[in-house]
């Protein structure tokens, strides 16, 4: 391992259709797909918006790992960080992303909005005002 390697989380999202996911992302957030590999009928990709990497992956059953679309409530919601969050928003939403509340100044010091993503994933579209 590199002496410049530095600890981090990188979520994966599961999703029923990887490739499908991987456009809309592509579209909604301007991802960059950096690698995508499908094996098997199971697709995942690894994608970056600007320094924000994250994975998007087919459901696997067998291996616990289904979509938030096929259960009821999500335990983990995706903070998207951004320069500007209101034109990000304005991106996703024309891409088909669903809002739940709109950007806007929150009383705990983000200009942020709340987003689901047409495959149950929820998304904090924002930044600090600090």
């Amino acid at each position: 391992m590199e002496n410049n390697f530095k600890a981090h989380i990188l979520p994966t999202l599961t999703v029923n259709n990887a490739l499908v996911a991987i456009a809309f992302y592509q579209q909604a957030f301007g991802a960059k797909v950096l690698t995508s590999n499908t094996a098997e009928g199971h697709t995942v990709g690894v994608l970056a918006v600007n320094e924000a990497l994250f994975v998007v992956a087919d459901e696997s059953p067998k291996n616990g790992a289904i979509g938030p679309d096929k259960q009821t409530g999500v335990s983990v919601r995706i903070g998207l960080m951004v320069f500007d969050p209101d034109a990000v928003a304005k991106q996703a939403v024309d891409a088909g992303i669903t809002t739940v509340y709109p950007v806007a100044d929150q009383d705990y010091g983000y200009r942020l909005g709340h987003f689901i993503d047409p495959f149950g994933h929820h998304w904090e579209i924002g930044k600090p005002l600090f």
